[in-house]
């Protein structure tokens, strides 16, 4: 990595948005998987994989890189509930094949206007009507019941289900971002933006491996 990209005036979201393009084009499957990190009442972590749908590089926004990372879920999930009462979550891009990632720690907003509507439209036919049928992460008695709503949901909404008000966006608006690349003889080079608040300056620094 160059480190010249982070610290010459960078837009941290920008550099991010380049990282996940390179990754798409070498990585075989899900390239922008992110391990995303939640912690429940008691306080214990809680991590789990999902698609990060889009990352927003607002550029600069009163002298401040703004920007924010975005993906979706059923608000009624353990991952919703836990980020409702608790708006802070953190995830990891990992990139195998080019020895890369990216660390966000942040504040979460959902997203459930017209952005959220536009996605979920552009999602495959079985996966809106997917969205519909299931009470993600409850409890389920088989598989046969699973596919049995699905069935219901099918005659019910038809070719043109619209995004139910149970599911939506999340916005991850960063105060940490951390960028991370293999170096030889584990001599790895980390940069990592950091800042009190969201709409406060970045402070930028080298880490060691």
């Amino acid at each position: 990595m160059d480190g010249s990209e982070i610290f010459a005036g960078a837009d941290p979201f920008a550099v991010a948005q380049r990282w996940l393009a390179e990754a798409e084009a070498s990585e075989l499957n899900d390239p922008n998987a992110i391990a995303l990190a939640t912690v429940d009442a008691t306080g214990l972590p809680n991590v789990r994989m999902v698609l990060l749908k889009d990352i927003e590089a607002e550029g600069v926004v009163g002298g401040v890189p703004e920007g924010a990372f975005v993906f979706y879920s059923n608000y009624g999930s353990a991952k919703a509930q836990e980020m409702a009462a608790n708006d802070k979550a953190a995830f990891v891009l990992h990139w195998k094949s080019l020895r890369r990632q990216i660390r966000v720690r942040g504040l979460v907003s959902r997203e459930e206007g017209p952005q959220a509507d536009a996605y979920f439209a552009s999602r495959s036919l079985k996966s809106r009507l997917g969205a519909w049928s299931s009470r993600q992460s409850q409890p389920l008695n088989s598989r046969e019941s699973l596919l049995a709503e699905v069935a219901k949901m099918t005659l019910r909404h038809g070719t043109a289900p619209k995004r139910p008000e149970f599911w939506g966006g999340y916005r991850i608006r960063p105060l940490e971002i951390e960028f991370w690349a293999d170096g030889a003889f584990r001599l790895h080079d980390r940069f990592r933006w950091s800042r009190e608040d969201v709409g406060k300056p970045w402070s930028v620094s080298r880490l060691q491996p």
